[in-house]
C-alpha cells in the first residue's frame, strides 16, 4: 500500500478461500488486515460464511461510515441437515442470516451469495435463500453455479456418493448439462453461471427474486478517494 505509484482499488477477501476460517479465532490475521486497512482508508470487500466476521463489527461500522467496507455472506442451504454435511466447519446457515441482520443493523452494507448453486441439490432454495437474507437486512445478492475445477470433480462425485447416492448420477448429469458436457468450464464469461437451458432457468429465476425483493437495486460504491498511504517507519 505504501508503494510509489499504487492505484488505489478495493481488496476483495474471501475470493479463494475464507478470511474467517476457525483458525482465525486464534490468529487474528484478518482483524489485522483490516486495521491496516482502515488506518489508510483503503476500501474492502468481504465474502465469508461465517459469523465471526462480527468480532471485528467495530472496525466495520467504522470503515462503513466512510463508505469503504461491504460484506457479502454466502449461504449454501437454509436446510441445517444438508449445510452440516456439506459445510461441517461453518456456521449454521441460521447464524450467517443473524450476522447479515447484525452488519445491517450496524450500517455496513451486507449481501447474500446463494453458492454454490447445486442442480438437483439446494438450487430449488435459491428463492428462499434469497427472501430470507432480505428480510435480514441483505440488501445486494448473488448466486454462483457449483464449479468443479481441477481435483474438486473426484471429491465432488465421492461426497454425492456418499451423502446423497440415490441422486449422484442425476446431479451430475445436470452440472454437464450447464458445462457443455464437462463437469467444469474455465472461461471467464461462463464459469460463474455456466450455460444452457438448465443455468438460464435459474438466471432467471435469481433475476426475478432480485426485482421481487428490492435487492441490488442501490449497490453500496465504496470510496477509493480517502486512501491515505501507510507511512512505513
Amino acid at each position: 500500500l505504501a508503494a510509489p505509484g499504487y492505484d488505489c482499488a478495493p481488496i476483495a477477501m474471501g475470493t479463494n478461500t475464507d478470511p474467517y476460517q476457525p483458525i482465525e479465532r486464534d490468529r487474528g490475521i484478518t482483524r489485522r488486515i483490516l486495521e491496516v486497512l482502515n488506518e489508510a482508508s483503503h476500501p474492502v470487500t468481504i465474502v465469508t460464511k461465517s459469523a465471526l466476521v462480527l468480532r471485528d463489527l467495530d472496525l466495520l461500522a467504522e470503515m462503513a461510515s466512510r463508505d469503504l467496507v461491504k460484506v457479502c455472506l454466502s449461504v449454501t442451504t437454509l436446510d441445517r441437515g444438508l449445510a452440516r454435511r456439506m459445510e461441517p466447519r461453518a456456521s449454521t446457515p441460521v447464524r450467517r442470516l443473524e450476522a447479515i441482520e447484525a452488519l445491517a443493523r450496524s450500517g455496513v452494507p451486507a449481501g447474500i451469495m446463494a453458492a454454490p448453486m447445486i442442480p438437483a441439490l439446494n438450487d430449488a432454495e435459491l428463492e428462499a435463500i434469497l427472501e430470507a437474507a432480505a428480510r435480514a437486512g441483505a440488501a445486494e445478492a448473488s448466486y454462483i453455479l457449483l464449479r468443479l475445477p481441477l481435483e474438486s470433480k473426484a471429491l465432488f462425485a465421492d461426497w454425492l456418493q456418499t451423502h446423497v447416492p440415490d441422486r449422484a448420477a442425476h446431479v451430475l448429469a445436470l452440472v454437464r448439462e450447464t458445462r457443455g458436457g464437462a463437469l467444469y468450464q474455465s472461461a471467464f464469461g461462463t464459469r460463474m453461471k455456466g450455460d444452457g437451458p438448465y443455468a438460464e432457468l435459474l438466471g432467471r429465476r435469481f433475476a426475478s427474486a432480485c426485482r421481487k425483493l428490492g435487492l441490488n437495486k442501490e449497490p453500496a460504491k465504496l470510496d477509493c478517494e480517502r486512501f491515505s498511504p501507510p507511512v512505513l517507519a
